[in-house]
Protein backbone atom coordinates (compact mmCIF):
# COMPACT_ATOMS: atom_id res chain seq x y z
CA UNK A 1 0.00 0.00 0.00
CA UNK A 2 1.40 3.41 -0.93
CA UNK A 3 1.87 6.03 1.75
CA UNK A 4 -0.85 8.65 2.06
CA UNK A 5 1.15 11.05 4.20
CA UNK A 6 4.74 11.68 5.16
CA UNK A 7 3.92 14.12 7.95
CA UNK A 8 6.94 14.73 10.18
CA UNK A 9 8.96 11.99 8.45
CA UNK A 10 12.63 12.93 8.30
CA UNK A 11 14.13 11.99 4.96
CA UNK A 12 17.77 12.38 3.94
CA UNK A 13 18.31 13.00 0.23
CA UNK A 14 21.80 13.09 -1.28
CA UNK A 15 22.41 14.89 -4.57
CA UNK A 16 19.51 17.16 -3.62
CA UNK A 17 20.57 20.39 -5.29
CA UNK A 18 19.02 19.68 -8.71
CA UNK A 19 17.22 17.13 -10.88
CA UNK A 20 15.23 14.37 -9.22
CA UNK A 21 16.87 15.09 -5.84
CA UNK A 22 15.42 18.60 -5.81
CA UNK A 23 12.03 17.35 -7.02
CA UNK A 24 11.92 14.61 -4.37
CA UNK A 25 12.63 17.20 -1.68
CA UNK A 26 9.78 19.42 -2.86
CA UNK A 27 7.27 16.58 -3.26
CA UNK A 28 8.18 15.05 0.12
CA UNK A 29 7.78 18.45 1.80
CA UNK A 30 4.40 18.92 0.11
CA UNK A 31 3.31 15.76 1.92
CA UNK A 32 4.53 16.96 5.29
CA UNK A 33 8.01 15.43 5.43
CA UNK A 34 11.05 17.25 6.77
CA UNK A 35 13.73 16.89 4.08
CA UNK A 36 17.39 16.74 5.09
CA UNK A 37 19.26 17.78 1.98
CA UNK A 38 22.86 17.00 1.04
CA UNK A 39 24.82 18.19 -1.99
CA UNK A 40 28.09 19.88 -2.82
CA UNK A 41 26.45 23.20 -3.76
CA UNK A 42 25.30 24.97 -0.60
CA UNK A 43 23.97 27.94 -2.60
CA UNK A 44 21.56 25.73 -4.52
CA UNK A 45 20.47 23.96 -1.34
CA UNK A 46 19.74 27.32 0.29
CA UNK A 47 17.49 28.26 -2.65
CA UNK A 48 15.56 25.00 -2.30
CA UNK A 49 15.36 25.53 1.45
CA UNK A 50 13.81 28.98 0.96
CA UNK A 51 11.39 27.65 -1.66
CA UNK A 52 10.16 24.81 0.58
CA UNK A 53 9.90 27.09 3.61
CA UNK A 54 7.86 29.62 1.64
CA UNK A 55 5.51 27.10 0.05
CA UNK A 56 5.08 24.53 2.83
CA UNK A 57 6.20 26.25 6.04
CA UNK A 58 8.83 23.53 6.55
CA UNK A 59 12.51 24.34 6.95
CA UNK A 60 14.71 21.59 5.45
CA UNK A 61 18.03 20.89 7.12
CA UNK A 62 20.83 21.38 4.58
CA UNK A 63 24.47 20.32 4.51
CA UNK A 64 27.21 20.79 1.94
CA UNK A 65 28.71 17.35 1.30
CA UNK A 66 30.70 15.52 -1.33
CA UNK A 67 29.70 11.89 -0.74
CA UNK A 68 33.03 10.67 -2.13
CA UNK A 69 34.74 12.18 0.94
CA UNK A 70 34.24 9.38 3.48
CA UNK A 71 35.56 11.41 6.42
CA UNK A 72 33.14 14.24 5.65
CA UNK A 73 30.28 11.73 5.29
CA UNK A 74 30.99 10.36 8.76
CA UNK A 75 31.08 13.84 10.30
CA UNK A 76 27.89 15.07 8.62
CA UNK A 77 25.90 11.90 9.27
CA UNK A 78 26.90 11.79 12.92
CA UNK A 79 25.79 15.42 13.21
CA UNK A 80 22.43 14.67 11.54
CA UNK A 81 21.77 11.63 13.72
CA UNK A 82 22.56 13.61 16.86
CA UNK A 83 20.39 16.55 15.77
CA UNK A 84 17.34 14.76 14.43
CA UNK A 85 17.21 11.57 16.50
CA UNK A 86 14.47 10.05 14.31
CA UNK A 87 15.53 9.59 10.68
CA UNK A 88 13.01 7.62 8.67
CA UNK A 89 14.57 7.23 5.23
CA UNK A 90 17.75 7.70 3.24
CA UNK A 91 17.54 8.30 -0.50
CA UNK A 92 20.97 7.77 -2.06
CA UNK A 93 20.56 9.89 -5.16
CA UNK A 94 24.00 11.48 -5.65
CA UNK A 95 25.73 10.24 -8.78
CA UNK A 96 27.14 11.19 -12.16
CA UNK A 97 28.30 9.64 -15.40
CA UNK A 98 30.70 10.24 -18.26
CA UNK A 99 29.95 8.47 -21.54
CA UNK A 100 33.09 7.40 -23.42
CA UNK A 101 34.26 4.31 -25.20
CA UNK A 102 36.27 2.41 -22.60
CA UNK A 103 39.41 2.58 -24.75
CA UNK A 104 39.19 6.37 -24.47
CA UNK A 105 37.95 6.66 -20.89
CA UNK A 106 39.89 8.80 -18.45
CA UNK A 107 41.23 6.85 -15.44
CA UNK A 108 40.24 9.84 -13.29
CA UNK A 109 36.65 9.67 -14.56
CA UNK A 110 36.54 5.91 -13.92
CA UNK A 111 37.74 6.38 -10.35
CA UNK A 112 35.43 9.30 -9.68
CA UNK A 113 32.33 7.45 -10.91
CA UNK A 114 32.97 4.59 -8.52
CA UNK A 115 33.89 6.91 -5.66
CA UNK A 116 30.58 8.80 -5.97
CA UNK A 117 28.14 6.25 -7.39
CA UNK A 118 29.26 3.24 -5.36
CA UNK A 119 31.61 3.94 -2.46
CA UNK A 120 29.86 7.18 -1.48
CA UNK A 121 26.47 5.48 -1.55
CA UNK A 122 27.76 2.59 0.56
CA UNK A 123 29.40 4.82 3.16
CA UNK A 124 26.24 6.93 3.55
CA UNK A 125 24.22 3.75 3.98
CA UNK A 126 26.75 2.29 6.42
CA UNK A 127 26.35 5.34 8.63
CA UNK A 128 22.59 4.81 8.96
CA UNK A 129 22.03 1.05 8.96
CA UNK A 130 23.27 0.43 12.55
CA UNK A 131 21.09 3.35 13.71
CA UNK A 132 18.06 1.93 11.88
CA UNK A 133 18.74 -1.54 13.28
CA UNK A 134 18.60 -0.17 16.82
CA UNK A 135 15.20 1.34 16.06
CA UNK A 136 14.17 -1.64 13.90
CA UNK A 137 12.66 0.60 11.25
CA UNK A 138 13.68 2.74 8.32
CA UNK A 139 13.99 2.77 4.55
CA UNK A 140 17.05 2.79 2.29
CA UNK A 141 16.34 3.86 -1.29
CA UNK A 142 19.23 3.59 -3.75
CA UNK A 143 18.98 5.32 -7.12
CA UNK A 144 20.65 2.96 -9.59
CA UNK A 145 19.75 2.92 -13.30
CA UNK A 146 18.32 0.81 -16.07
CA UNK A 147 21.95 0.91 -17.26
CA UNK A 148 22.78 -1.30 -14.29
CA UNK A 149 20.63 -3.99 -15.91
CA UNK A 150 21.38 -3.31 -19.56
CA UNK A 151 24.80 -1.86 -20.38
CA UNK A 152 25.33 -0.04 -23.67
CA UNK A 153 28.39 1.12 -25.59
CA UNK A 154 30.02 4.24 -24.14
CA UNK A 155 28.21 3.76 -20.80
CA UNK A 156 30.50 0.85 -19.90
CA UNK A 157 31.95 2.34 -16.71
CA UNK A 158 28.76 4.10 -15.66
CA UNK A 159 26.77 0.89 -16.18
CA UNK A 160 29.35 -1.05 -14.16
CA UNK A 161 28.97 1.38 -11.25
CA UNK A 162 25.18 1.09 -11.33
CA UNK A 163 25.41 -2.70 -11.62
CA UNK A 164 27.42 -2.55 -8.39
CA UNK A 165 24.69 -0.42 -6.79
CA UNK A 166 22.06 -3.02 -7.73
CA UNK A 167 24.19 -5.87 -6.38
CA UNK A 168 24.74 -3.99 -3.13
CA UNK A 169 21.04 -3.11 -2.82
CA UNK A 170 19.89 -6.68 -3.39
CA UNK A 171 22.39 -8.08 -0.90
CA UNK A 172 21.50 -5.49 1.74
CA UNK A 173 17.80 -6.23 1.28
CA UNK A 174 18.42 -9.90 2.03
CA UNK A 175 20.57 -9.05 5.07
CA UNK A 176 17.74 -6.92 6.47
CA UNK A 177 14.87 -9.21 5.41
CA UNK A 178 13.97 -10.14 9.01
CA UNK A 179 13.84 -6.54 10.16
CA UNK A 180 11.42 -3.66 9.59
CA UNK A 181 13.95 -1.86 7.38
CA UNK A 182 12.93 -1.65 3.73
CA UNK A 183 15.47 -1.53 0.88
CA UNK A 184 14.46 -0.31 -2.57
CA UNK A 185 16.32 0.08 -5.87
CA UNK A 186 15.25 2.81 -8.28
CA UNK A 187 16.11 2.17 -11.93
CA UNK A 188 15.32 5.13 -14.17
CA UNK A 189 16.11 5.41 -17.82
CA UNK A 190 17.36 8.75 -19.22
CA UNK A 191 15.97 11.73 -17.29
CA UNK A 192 15.74 15.28 -18.56
CA UNK A 193 18.24 16.80 -16.10
CA UNK A 194 21.68 18.42 -16.17
CA UNK A 195 23.19 14.92 -15.75
CA UNK A 196 23.82 14.89 -19.50
CA UNK A 197 25.70 18.20 -19.42
CA UNK A 198 28.63 16.10 -18.19
CA UNK A 199 27.70 12.65 -19.49
CA UNK A 200 26.89 13.74 -23.04
CA UNK A 201 28.01 17.32 -23.75
CA UNK A 202 27.48 16.83 -27.51
CA UNK A 203 23.74 16.23 -27.01
CA UNK A 204 23.83 13.28 -29.43
CA UNK A 205 22.62 10.72 -26.92
CA UNK A 206 19.67 12.83 -25.79
CA UNK A 207 18.65 13.36 -29.40
CA UNK A 208 18.81 9.64 -30.16
CA UNK A 209 16.79 8.49 -27.14
CA UNK A 210 14.34 11.39 -26.93
CA UNK A 211 11.34 9.05 -27.09
CA UNK A 212 12.44 7.33 -23.88
CA UNK A 213 13.30 10.40 -21.79
CA UNK A 214 11.29 10.90 -18.61
CA UNK A 215 10.79 14.11 -16.68
CA UNK A 216 12.43 14.45 -13.24
CA UNK A 217 9.04 15.08 -11.63
CA UNK A 218 7.78 11.69 -12.86
CA UNK A 219 10.68 9.82 -11.29
CA UNK A 220 10.61 11.86 -8.10
CA UNK A 221 6.91 11.24 -7.57
CA UNK A 222 7.33 7.49 -8.07
CA UNK A 223 10.14 7.42 -5.51
CA UNK A 224 8.32 9.51 -2.89
CA UNK A 225 5.24 7.30 -3.33
CA UNK A 226 7.12 4.23 -2.09
CA UNK A 227 8.73 5.76 1.01
CA UNK A 228 7.82 3.58 3.96
CA UNK A 229 6.54 0.72 1.79
CA UNK A 230 8.06 -2.69 1.17
CA UNK A 231 8.81 -2.04 -2.51
CA UNK A 232 11.66 -3.99 -4.10
CA UNK A 233 12.22 -1.88 -7.23
CA UNK A 234 10.96 1.17 -9.04
CA UNK A 235 11.58 0.94 -12.82
CA UNK A 236 10.80 3.80 -15.19
CA UNK A 237 9.94 3.94 -18.05
CA UNK A 238 8.37 0.50 -18.40
CA UNK A 239 9.54 0.20 -22.02
CA UNK A 240 13.22 0.30 -21.09
CA UNK A 241 12.65 -2.03 -18.15
CA UNK A 242 10.95 -4.48 -20.51
CA UNK A 243 14.04 -4.40 -22.70
CA UNK A 244 16.26 -5.03 -19.69
CA UNK A 245 14.13 -8.01 -18.67
CA UNK A 246 14.27 -9.43 -22.17
CA UNK A 247 18.04 -9.04 -22.11
CA UNK A 248 18.27 -11.16 -18.95
CA UNK A 249 16.68 -14.09 -20.77
CA UNK A 250 18.00 -13.58 -24.30
CA UNK A 251 21.23 -11.53 -24.05
CA UNK A 252 22.74 -12.65 -27.36
CA UNK A 253 19.50 -11.99 -29.23
CA UNK A 254 19.06 -8.52 -27.71
CA UNK A 255 22.68 -7.53 -28.35
CA UNK A 256 22.33 -8.56 -31.99
CA UNK A 257 18.82 -7.29 -32.68
CA UNK A 258 19.22 -3.98 -30.84
CA UNK A 259 22.82 -3.25 -31.82
CA UNK A 260 21.98 -0.02 -33.62
CA UNK A 261 19.77 1.27 -30.80
CA UNK A 262 22.28 0.38 -28.07
CA UNK A 263 25.10 2.09 -29.93
CA UNK A 264 23.55 5.54 -30.16
CA UNK A 265 25.53 7.39 -27.51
Amino acid sequence: MRNKSLKNRKIIITGASSGIGKEMAIIAASRGAVPILLARSLDKLQMIQRHIHHDYDIVPDIHSLDVSDSDAVRLVFNEMIEKHKDIDALINNAGFGVFDYFSEASPDDIKRMFEVNVIGLMVCTRMLVPYMLKRNRGHIINVASIAGKLATPKSTVYAASKHAVLGFTNGLRMELAKTNIHVTAVNPGPIRTNFFDIADPSGQYIANVSRYIVEPEQVAKRVVNVIGTNTREVNIPWTMNAGARLYQFFPRLVEKAAANLLNKK
